[in-house]
């Protein structure tokens, strides 16, 4: 079996994500850290990558998904939402 370049990017993009996920669970990192969406975004990318390559339709939607999801992560670390007035 050959293991091309895009095959080694989308195996570290699994890897980051895996390694985000453990570090979730252990507790040394919080969902709610930008390290976490950036983490996650980056390897869904490499995944993404590799996919360009070798595609799979349903491991892209997860893939686009994932990266979307964690973008939105991101944004909300640098543009939190207003407080909301309370509802009289």
């Amino acid at each position: 079996m050959t293991y091309a370049w895009y095959d080694i990017f989308g195996t570290l993009g699994v890897g980051v994500i895996i390694l985000a996920y453990i570090l979730l669970q252990i507790g040394r990192l919080r969902s709610e850290q930008l390290m976490y969406s950036l983490m996650n975004a980056f390897g869904a990318a490499l995944i993404l990558i590799s996919l360009y390559y070798s595609f799979n339709f349903p491991s892209f939607v997860v893939e686009f998904f994932w990266l979307i999801i964690s973008l939105f992560g991101i944004g909300k670390y640098f543009w939190p939402p207003k407080a909301q007035k309370p509802q009289i």
